[in-house]
């Protein structure tokens, strides 16, 4: 399978009063048309390693890497201008909070659109169009009411399926899911990830996401990647995570409340024992 993404080496740093710290250590990775989960603890590294592939960190930080391509382009290389006519348009990002993401003064219609007519110039009939039938695919009924609400009115699962339907109505060819459903009730979590899931594989996209849910991330990816203190520690295939080896690994594993549980209390991770390796 040809690599649609290819990191090499990428470091992340931020400076301290004590110095540069670096919170992504040398991370490496390949990505084709298939579902990438990366796991690990909040500050381990995740989200800055998505964020770094659209080059949404900016100064004072600083991002280096060997090699970060995707599909034939070095983004190391692109300007701010040509990385505008990549987000969205072929790379798109589902951030956490839907309520820190939507614009409360522009209608649900509006968003959609703007995502849309920022990278097509299409007419404004088959525009209205395409927002009514990317809200019907993430299973929003009575798409026109919708299209038609700011987003104090509409619920966080609702929200969050605005965004995905934001996210992908320019069709990009990789989708990075930061914690899509971590501001959002159980109830509603399997019901968000199974939309993603599902236009994912029926447009044959790639897909990263990101979350510490071990659990969720074996369910919906076909690979993933542990991360702790910057690094990758452990690459494993989903159906494959129980049998993983890393202590850490198995640490977060044995960790996680089960039903029935018998044991008195759950064990503790010793996260120094682990960090930088």
């Amino acid at each position: 399978m040809s690599a649609l993404l290819s990191v090499e080496n990428l470091r992340v740093s931020f400076p301290t009063h004590r110095g540069r710290v670096e919170v992504v250590k040398g991370v490496s990775f390949e990505l084709g048309r298939e579902r990438l989960g990366i796991v690990g603890e909040s500050g381990s590294g995740k989200s800055m390693t998505g964020r770094s592939i659209l080059k949404l960190i900016h100064k004072p930080g600083l991002v280096t890497a060997d090699r970060m391509e995707f599909d034939g382009v070095d983004l190391r290389s692109q300007s701010e201008k040509q990385m505008r006519a990549i987000r969205g348009a072929r790379i798109s990002m589902v951030m956490q909070d839907p309520k820190f993401s939507l614009n409360p003064v522009m209608t649900v219609g509006e968003q959609i659109a703007e995502a849309l007519v920022t990278h097509e110039k299409l007419p404004r009939r088959e525009v209205n169009e395409r927002i009514l039938a990317m809200l019907e695919a993430v299973r929003i009924n009575d798409p026109t009411r919708v299209a038609g609400l700011y987003p104090h009115e509409v619920s966080g699962g609702m929200g969050q399926r605005v965004m995905i339907a934001m996210m992908l109505i320019p069709s990009p060819e990789l989708l990075i899911a930061d914690e899509p459903t971590s501001a959002l009730d159980v109830s509603v979590q399997a019901q968000v990830l199974d939309i993603i899931d599902d236009l994912v594989t029926t447009k044959g996209m790639g897909l990263i996401l990101i979350s510490h849910d071990l659990n969720l991330v074996s369910r919906y990816c076909d690979r993933i990647l542990v991360m702790n203190s910057g690094v990758v520690v452990e690459e494993c295939a989903a159906g494959q995570l129980e049998r993983a080896t890393h202590p850490y690994t198995r640490g977060l594993l044995a960790a996680m409340p089960v039903l029935n549980e018998q044991r008195e209390e759950l064990p503790v991770l010793d996260r120094t024992q682990w960090a930088g390796t």
